[in-house]
């Protein structure tokens, strides 16, 4: 019996030292170190190296960097007279000719959810003045991917001709790349906004406005 109980106590010790180097964080025999989380905890639970990595902050937008979707500010100018306001109602034209008339157009577009065809035509004129050719490029790729990429929310109406013009002149766009587009837009307002715009509350209420301070007079 005693010889029975040394051979099994014998049998017992090598089962457990296997035991112990197969357990999972211990320095064991051979490559199977630290890193044996990877094999074994991975299947069940969260992988303490994978923690470690989904914790690393990644870059963030600053709160107070400036939208590039915020609208310009509105032009400076005057308080139009009885008599320009009233001329307005002569021509489209003589309507876009003044800042206040072109601020009076804009806040009627606004209503109908168009203001982005007045803000397009605005840029194509600023675009105009630059002499600058890095200037000219950054503004005409930014006037491209607000105004005329498919892509953009504030995507104005053009046909397809003018936009394929476009596409192959921006690889070296000039001031006067939009010129087309800035005229089917110009074309359009006028066609379509302008006439509604005349009816609206907007010019009338500015145009009774005006006459009662006349009267007053």
């Amino acid at each position: 019996m005693g010889s029975e109980r040394r051979e099994m106590l014998k049998r017992r010790m090598p089962a457990a030292q296997e035991t112990s180097d197969s357990l999972p964080g211990q320095h064991g025999v051979g490559n199977r170190g630290s890193n044996a989380c990877c094999f074994c905890w991975c299947c069940c639970c969260s992988c303490s190296c994978l923690t470690v990595r989904n914790q690393e902050p990644g870059p963030r937008r600053a709160s107070h960097e400036p939208r590039r979707d915020d609208p310009p500010t509105w032009e400076e100018s005057p308080t139009p007279t009885l008599e320009e306001v009233s001329a307005w109602a002569q021509s489209f034209d003589k309507l876009m000719l003044t800042p206040a008339g072109r601020n009076a157009f804009r806040e009627f577009l606004r209503t109908e959810f168009s203001e982005d065809n007045m803000l397009f035509w605005m840029a194509c004129e600023e675009l105009k003045k630059e002499a600058n050719k890095s200037i000219i490029e950054e503004k005409a790729r930014t006037i491209y991917e607000d105004y005329i990429s498919i892509l953009s929310p504030k995507e104005v109406s053009l046909d397809s001709r003018v936009r394929e013009v476009i596409n192959r002149n921006m690889v070296e766009p000039s001031q006067h790349i939009f010129d087309d587009a800035q005229l089917q837009i110009y074309t359009l307002m006028h066609r379509d906004s302008y006439p509604r715009f005349m009816n609206s509350a907007v010019y009338k209420d500015l145009l009774q406005s005006l006459s009662e301070k006349s009267d007053e007079t």
